[in-house]
């Protein structure tokens, strides 16, 4: 068993899910009938966090549910979860509930700070072969054999939490929905609410998200002189959506290099890991 999934066994931190996964269920002992929470779930809202993080429109918009009802759900909702700042010492304590699921190469985790960090986005983006749908089937693979004591052990109690959410690639039913600068706006605007539901998800359900995506070339960059002239497809809303930028790159056979893109916890820096027949691993010397 490795050190974070001690963490998992740590006392306090069942309370600690508990806080973070409240069903809405409980919205019933603060008034709110059965056949309404069921409209909630049945637009995924499933925890009085997700109420918290969904607006009073898109609340509005659910069939059945009146403006009266909303504003009911609510305040029932905050009675639950104490809006309002967070101190230092308490976002401190959230934090510890961040994990971090291995990418099957210990230079590459050490990169990243410990592997694919959970309540964040991660994306991931390269050219052709640089290893990004290799990346996604080992942390698949990874996250299984980590959680298995952890899953098996918890299975009855918690059915349908998951802690991983790989989408491979992010951009490629976009552009091919909404092709030509016509539709662009349309585009990022979807991207933009894809976007927000998946970071809903990550903080709502403590989740790691790993994206993957592709690479285009840059007319502008032979004027500016610029070292590479591809660029990651997704412009700016893709760019401050992602909490960390992995860029992908080949190596010499088998290995591949992965370099910090942007991080607001991590410096720039590399790291050399291979493609083997078991999926990612550390680079032989």
């Amino acid at each position: 068993m490795k050190e974070d999934q001690v963490v998992l066994e740590e006392p306090g931190f069942q309370d600690e899910e508990d806080s973070l996964f409240q069903d809405i269920d409980l919205l019933q002992k603060h008034g709110i009938n059965v056949a309404d929470i069921k409209k909630l779930k049945s637009v995924g809202i499933c925890t009085i966090k997700g109420i918290q993080m969904t607006t009073r429109r898109a609340l509005c918009n659910v069939k059945g549910l009146s403006e009266a009802k909303v504003d009911k759900i609510k305040e029932a909702a905050n009675k639950l979860i104490e809006p309002g700042f967070l101190t230092a010492f308490e976002y401190s304590e959230k934090r510890k509930m961040v994990f971090h699921i291995t990418t099957g190469s210990q230079e590459f985790d050490k990169l990243l700070g410990g592997g694919i960090e959970s309540m964040a986005i991660t994306e991931a983006f390269g050219e052709f072969r640089t290893g990004k749908t290799q990346l996604s089937h080992t942390l698949c693979g990874e996250h299984q054999m980590e959680l298995l004591d952890y899953v098996a052990a918890k299975f009855h109690e918690e059915a349908g939490i998951f802690k991983l959410l790989i989408i491979d690639s992010i951009m490629a039913l976009f552009r091919v929905d909404f092709s030509g600068r016509g539709e662009l706006a349309e585009r990022q605007q979807k991207l933009a609410q894809m976007l927000s539901r998946l970071q809903k998800i990550s903080e709502e359900y403590n989740v790691a998200v790993f994206v993957t995506n592709q690479m285009t070339a840059d007319p502008g960059a032979t004027m500016t002189f610029q070292a590479d002239p591809k660029k990651p497809i997704g412009g700016h809303i893709l760019a401050h959506a992602s909490t960390t930028r992995i860029s992908l790159r080949k190596g010499r056979g088998e290995l591949r290099i992965a370099k910090i893109y942007d991080s607001p916890e991590m410096p720039e820096n590399e790291a050399t890991f291979a493609i083997t027949a078991g999926g990612i691993g550390d680079a032989k010397e």
